[in-house]
């Protein structure tokens, strides 16, 4: 997503008036031209918005501030609308400072996963400001959310995805990667205050596809911005989260079967179910898979592959029984998390509001379309885990226990074969009880800088099930430690 942007101000907008930012900072010292831009101000549909042009990437950005919704704690900010990251391009975000020292707080991105579906759900649905409560149709304050501690910044991608609007050049993992930095690149230069400042990528489902690449991506632009071979921010990556992730689909796919059949909450396999199904998988989803094994294997293999094993295992079980994939304590039908918010942000004064230009869609068939072309869904990711978990950032892999599409138990497996320093003390040690001010709220086990978590009693969206344990340990990551009970 770059800019055509400027054409779209001119035309829909009353400016009233615009100044390029200086080229020199306060101590007089030239600014950096990956720190430049122009910055407008105009009024649309009687709404102010501010407009940057960012100098080195072309981006623009087109924001309303303190649209009073969703976060309304007083003194609190928050800014809504789009970066062009490339030729009509236009990524939604979605930024709330922190509620408790902004200034010195550290800053997260969340993403939620899809492949296309929009991080709004992670927003109102799990560790945003608000949430839905008791069956209302407008939001109230969340007291757990995870700008208690940072600022937060949320991001549909890619485009198509939730506000996201334009055209979608991005047909795999690892080709949305350089939108998000390119974002990120715009970002600092509006906000200058936070480039320094020590930064989180949290992510979910098919985030474990998402956070592993971008967090090696962005490392790998670190390294390049250092040795001057590429232009731009270095970006302070101290931690990576992955709730319930989608990682390597070679352990997530037989962990349907396991999950299915030895679980604490709803048995939904017989003994003869289980049987027939672990032959299914070694006879016809394991060799399919052995032969899309890299990110850069065929698209035609990865492509079969991600048929095959989704048909003849993934499918085959949700069809066997009526149950929620998302949380197995549930049927199929379940209502819950509430989609209430949809409807919310749907709204004509919602979207006036927020600043917002496209109709949402919560989880794009056309964006996730062009992941399941290239076979993306069947590509693995723990090397790319490996190699982030090696670089020295605090790694949190954690997951509800009552999710199937992404189980704790694929969870657990994968976190044991992630290759670092401390792999084999990491897989010696036992875990042990994770508690919240002294109540029991799962399991866990820490090696060096990987913490594993097991949260009793929630579902896909961890954050939703249990707000308190979910925020203890995105703080404790965020501190750049290892988790540890309360």
């Amino acid at each position: 997503m770059r800019f055509q942007f400027c054409n779209v101000v001119l035309a829909l907008a009353l400016p009233f008036f615009g100044a390029a930012m200086p080229t020199e900072s306060p101590a007089g010292e030239e600014l950096p031209a990956h720190m430049r831009g122009k910055r407008s101000y105009v009024v649309r549909d009687g709404v102010k918005r501010t407009v940057f042009q960012h100098e080195a990437t072309g981006a623009t950005l087109d924001y309303v501030t303190n649209s009073g919704i969703c976060e309304t704690t007083p003194g609190v900010n928050q800014y809504s609308g789009y970066i062009s990251v490339g030729s009509n391009q236009n990524m939604w975000f979605w930024f709330f400072e922190a509620r408790n020292n902004a200034s010195t707080a550290p800053l997260a991105m969340w993403l939620n996963g899809g492949p296309g579906c929009s991080s709004m759900i992670g927003l109102f649905q799990e560790n945003g400001p608000c949430q839905f409560y008791n069956g209302a149709s407008t939001p109230s304050l969340n007291k757990y959310s995870w700008n208690e501690y940072a600022n937060m910044l949320y991001i549909d991608q890619p485009i198509g995805t939730g506000f996201s609007y334009g055209t979608d050049p991005v047909t795999s993992t690892v080709t949305a990667a350089p939108y998000v930095w390119a974002f990120m690149q715009a970002f600092y230069a509006q906000y200058p205050q936070y480039q320094n400042k020590d930064f989180g990528i949290f992510t979910e489902s098919y985030g474990g596809h998402y956070g592993p690449e971008f967090a090696n991506y962005f490392q790998t632009q670190n390294s390049a911005i250092k040795a001057g071979t590429v232009t731009g921010q270095p970006i302070n990556l101290v931690a990576l989260g992955i709730n319930n992730g989608w990682i390597d689909p070679t352990i997530n796919y037989k962990s349907f079967i396991d999950y299915s059949y030895n679980n604490t909450y709803n048995q939904i396999l017989t003994t003869a179910q289980y049987n027939s199904f672990t032959s299914t998988y070694t006879s016809s989803c394991l060799p399919a898979l052995k032969k899309c094994t890299t990110t850069t294997s065929s698209n035609a293999a990865c492509s079969s592959a991600a048929t095959t094993c989704g048909n003849k295992i993934e499918n085959a079980i949700i069809n066997s029984g009526n149950f929620d994939p998302y949380d197995v304590r549930q049927p199929y039908a379940d209502p819950y998390p509430p989609v209430t918010y949809s409807s919310y942000i749907s709204s004509a004064a919602v979207v006036k509001a927020i600043g917002a230009k496209s109709t949402y869609s919560e989880c794009s068939d056309a964006a996730g379309n062009q992941f399941y072309s290239t076979g993306d869904t069947a590509r693995t990711f723990l090397p790319t885990l490996s190699s982030v978990v090696q670089s020295g950032i605090q790694v949190l892999m954690w997951a509800g226990d009552a999710d199937w599409i992404c189980n704790w138990v694929g969870n657990f497996a994968t976190a044991e074969l992630v290759s670092y320093s401390q792999a084999a003390a990491f897989k010696a040690k036992a875990v042990a009880n994770y508690t919240v001010n002294g109540v029991a709220a799962g399991t866990y086990k820490t090696a060096g800088n990987l913490s594993w978590l097991r949260v009793f009693g929630a579902g896909h969206e961890v954050p939703y099930y249990q707000p308190e344990v979910a925020l203890q340990a995105f703080k404790q990551t965020m501190q750049k430690g290892a988790i540890f009970a309360t």
